[in-house]
């Protein structure tokens, strides 16, 4: 799987855009989370936008524990505190194991490791395989931070501990 990985600096601007495709059916072309520790207080914000044809998912963390930070996007659009457990499993429609050091991997959700600073931010901009239509189906999706560093090859998730934040995408 080829995966392009941009890491940037400064605060997001979320946009995105919902168009109405040839059947008058929804084309989501992007969407937006808030990321949430389990209080509530907010962790971040992702963005999904549609480039080229490609989708791009830009993740931004605030006041998160300095280090490596595993992060995925999970298949349901739910976040109930205090342990995320409702956001599912990580998104994956080709029934993949996860991680892409694992043989029979990697999960369209997997993605590289959020490096958080001393200052308690980080960010990374990534392609994901598929569309942002095929990530807004009828229960949608989330953005989901852990605790521990991915290490991109036991499944289901990395060994990445708990899900220490979680946004839910929504179309736009």
């Amino acid at each position: 799987m080829r995966m392009a990985v941009i890491i940037t600096v400064g605060t997001l601007a979320l946009s995105g855009c919902m168009h109405m495709g040839a059947k008058g059916e929804p084309d989501v072309t992007g969407g937006s989370a808030i990321i949430r520790a389990p209080d509530g207080t907010e962790r971040g914000r992702a963005r999904l936008t549609t480039v080229d044809g490609v989708m791009r998912l830009t993740v931004e963390g605030v006041d998160l524990q300095p280090g490596a930070r595993g992060m995925h996007v999970h298949m349901v659009g739910r976040c109930d505190a205090p342990d995320f457990k409702s956001a599912g499993d990580h998104w994956n429609p080709d029934a993949k194991q996860h991680g892409r050091d694992n043989p029979m991997g990697a999960h369209r959700g997997d993605m590289p490791n959020l490096m958080i600073g001393t200052d308690g931010r980080g960010s990374i901009s990534l392609d994901l395989p598929g569309s942002p239509s095929s990530l807004f189906d009828g229960d949608g999706a989330s953005v989901v931070i852990h605790a521990s560093a991915d290490d991109y090859r036991t499944d289901p998730s990395g060994n990445s501990g708990a899900r220490v934040a979680c946004g839910i995408l929504e179309a736009r």
